[in-house]
């Protein structure tokens, strides 16, 4: 069977990657969710031996997550748990190894994917489960007060919406709201190669 490979992971990894050695160096338990092909996961993992790195996605996505995981040889990458935002995280947290100790949450190009239900969602599961004082990392595009920040992300958001329509780029202000609703404060946004950006929050 071919193993699922994403170009952009492969792109945009290593930058990801910079930020991620400041901002989880003091965290040791990061759920991540919508891991995909399991190249980031893999990748972070290897790069952030103190941190054991819990992969999360549909059931579909599971193959490649642990073809890499179990390449790797990593022990501090675990094993995929299924992760799906149109349910509540609880059931499936408690059976992790995790359970009541996730210190990072990490997403990477999901929030413009699902619809803006999911996306309240997932601050929903954010607010449940990320101890206080731990780390929120959002990677992807954001439109700042309504406008986008370039024409190829303007394109992008069409090509979303037509495949779509409930999916798109989000609003930069929207998602911090959702964030201080869930009780975290915005740390960082941080400019990021090919016009996206990463944002990280604090639980308080």
């Amino acid at each position: 069977m071919d193993i699922a490979f994403s170009q952009a992971c492969e792109n945009n990894k290593q930058p990801i990657l910079s930020e991620l050695l400041r901002v989880f160096s003091k965290t040791n338990r990061v759920l991540e969710v919508g891991s995909g092909t399991g190249q980031h996961g893999v990748f972070f993992a290897e790069h952030l031996p103190q941190v054991f790195w819990q992969p999360s996605d549909l059931l579909d996505n599971h193959y490649a997550i642990n073809h890499r995981r179990k390449s790797s040889g990593l022990n501090n990458m675990l094993a995929p748990i299924v992760l799906d935002l149109h349910q509540p995280w609880q059931d499936v947290i408690e059976k992790s190894s995790l359970h009541g100790s996730i210190d990072g949450i990490f997403t990477a190009n999901t929030l413009h994917i699902v619809s803006n239900s999911l996306v309240n969602k997932f601050f929903t599961g954010v607010k449940e489960n990320l101890v206080k004082g731990g780390l929120l990392c959002i990677y992807g595009p954001f439109n700042y007060q309504g406008k986008f920040t370039s024409a190829s992300n303007e394109n992008f958001d069409l090509w979303l919406k037509d495949r779509n329509e409930e999916s798109g780029i989000r609003d930069f202000e929207s998602i911090t709201d959702l964030a201080s609703n869930a009780g975290a404060s915005l740390v960082s946004d941080t400019a990021m190669p090919a016009n996206n950006r990463l944002l990280v929050f604090i639980m308080n």
